[in-house]
């Protein structure tokens, strides 16, 4: 099942949709008034329906068993990020990747060998865009703009201290992300990440949600972005050094992980910084982030 966050127009606030056989948009909303369906979460808000579990898909099934046309064109939709506004920071883990960490080697002579443990870092809730949203250079704030693809989790089942063996019964779903990075800016702040990741409008993610169940193995997924059409990064969510249960039990050691907060997964080698020369991008530039079995953001970057 895909789930998406979308608007019928700008007059008309967002609201959550599910892509339906022919590839359009189904408002939940409308289908389970049709169907005289009680749904078991609020209909405009994502979070609401991740929160909900199997009871929430099961609703959202039978809802819709009977649609045989979807209420909108895909294209005739704004699709928003799935979730448009998280509720805390997002969470991310850095350096996930060896051939990623090798690269920047030169960036951090402080940190010569692969950690032991997942590098935790977080971008606030404003960096949030849409799938096929503009990105802002914020070219007084940052010259060094940078792309990094990342396969993103969904948590269902919140908790704490969760296991590994146990982990990913916690995942409500998929989607991707790009975690447009300032490089300079992370320079700036200490070395530290969160300040050079978190300038608004620098988390695309989308296009929708896919519910774990029709993803067959998020460890075998190929990831690539392009900027302009060129192939920047390519590679396979196999390559994970830290994989995903893993993430999950590390993250939630002693911290309470809640329905609808999101973890980014980490990146692969290609990154504009550790280019030589560096490359990075500018306004009117067009980045691809796409993730096999997910889907693709298309975000131009604007002044």
């Amino acid at each position: 099942m895909k789930l998406v966050t979308f608007s019928e127009s700008a007059k008309k606030p967002a609201t959550t949709g599910v892509i339906g056989t022919d590839g359009g948009v189904i408002d939940i909303a409308r289908a389970a008034k049709a169907a005289k369906v009680a749904l078991p979460f609020d209909a405009g808000c994502m979070i609401s329906l991740v929160a909900s579990g199997k009871k929430g898909l099961a609703a959202i099934k039978k809802a819709t068993a009977n649609v045989k046309k979807s209420h909108f064109a895909l294209g005739k939709v704004k699709l928003h990020a799935p979730i448009p506004r998280t509720r805390k920071n997002v969470f991310c883990v850095g350096w996930n990747y060896l051939d990623h960490f090798n690269e920047g080697a030169h960036a951090r002579p402080q940190q010569q060998e692969m950690p032991a443990h997942p590098a935790f870092f977080t971008k606030q809730p404003l960096c949030m865009n849409a799938p096929f949203g503009n990105v802002p250079a914020h070219g007084n704030v940052t010259q060094k703009l940078d792309w990094e693809v990342e396969l993103v989790m969904i948590v269902g089942t919140g908790g704490r201290n969760i296991s590994e063996a146990n982990a990913m019964k916690h995942v409500f779903g998929y989607t991707v992300a790009n975690d447009v990075s300032a490089r300079e800016v992370q320079r700036h702040h200490g070395q530290q990440w969160f300040r050079g990741k978190s300038l608004d409008g620098h988390l695309p993610m989308g296009p929708w949600i896919v519910t774990a169940d029709d993803v067959k193995d998020p460890n075998n997924l190929n990831l690539q972005c392009r900027v302009n059409g060129v192939v920047k990064q390519s590679s396979n969510t196999k390559h994970l050094y830290f994989k995903l249960p893993r993430i999950i039990a590390e993250l939630s050691a002693g911290l309470t992980l809640e329905a609808g907060d999101i973890i980014l997964t980490g990146t692969p080698s290609g990154v504009g910084h550790a280019r030589n020369p560096p490359e990075f991008m500018k306004p009117g530039d067009v980045m691809e982030t796409e993730v096999e079995g997910i889907g693709m953001l298309r975000n131009k970057i604007t002044k």
